[in-house]
């Protein structure tokens, strides 16, 4: 699902972020990935959601070495990749609907196919009062919500996630983190970056930890 051989970044002439990186996680795996703030985990994730590319080695993703792909490729495999991000991204002049509903809408389907399933999505996250709420009158915790229902209501093949609990309480944190382990069970590839060490003490999911530009698995007591 995901292999780095040898991948090394940088960005123009500063020093790598990512040195001879090796990294193999298979399909329906589910890790954490831990480290220091400025590590370099959100440059990790780039790379696996197609966003950067490596200053050296090969970065592979479901079979396809990154390298060779054309653009129309690399368009149909980040189509299989849903992505949180820590600024939730969220259009501002959408709907909370309309936010999840997105890539379902720009995937063609019809909205009568996928209106329960957004619906039942947003409920479950909390967010089932505020549909037809605009981004700009959302708290930070459901600007979250709404990025994390977006980010998994295509049952996408991977989900990279980078700190999706950092703006909500706990006890929701715990709850979103659930989502992510149903849609695991059901064969979703799930790589979630964090520095809240209740979340992977609480799901028995193994840890890679990312300092001095390289990435190794954790040991269980070791500290983030």
């Amino acid at each position: 699902m995901i292999r780095l051989d040898h991948v090394s970044l940088r960005y123009e002439d500063g020093p790598d972020v990512l040195n001879d990186v090796n990294l193999h996680l298979a399909e329906g795996s589910f890790h954490f990935l831990t480290g220091p703030s400025g590590a370099g985990k959100t440059s990790l994730l780039k790379l696996i959601f197609l966003a950067h590319r490596a200053s050296a080695g090969r970065v592979s993703i479901m079979g396809h070495d990154i390298a060779s792909l054309s653009r129309h490729q690399m368009s149909l495999t980040r189509r299989q990749i849903g992505v949180i991000f820590q600024d939730f991204r969220l259009i501002e002049h959408l709907s909370v609907y309309e936010n999840v509903a997105l890539p379902l809408k720009i995937a063609g389907q019809r909205e009568g196919r996928y209106q329960k399933d957004v619906l039942e999505l947003l409920q479950w996250v909390g967010l089932g009062q505020r549909i037809d709420a605009l981004p700009a009158t959302l708290s930070g915790g459901e600007k979250q919500r709404a990025a994390i229902a977006r980010a998994v209501i295509t049952r996408p093949r991977l989900i990279v996630a980078d700190e999706p609990t950092g703006n909500v309480d706990p006890e929701m944190g715990l709850r979103l983190i659930r989502l992510l382990d149903e849609l695991n069970k059901m064969g979703t590839t799930i790589l979630l970056a964090t520095h809240d060490q209740q979340l992977w003490t609480h799901f028995a999911h193994p840890r890679l930890h990312l300092e001095a530009a390289q990435v190794h698995l954790a040991k269980p007591a070791e500290a983030p």
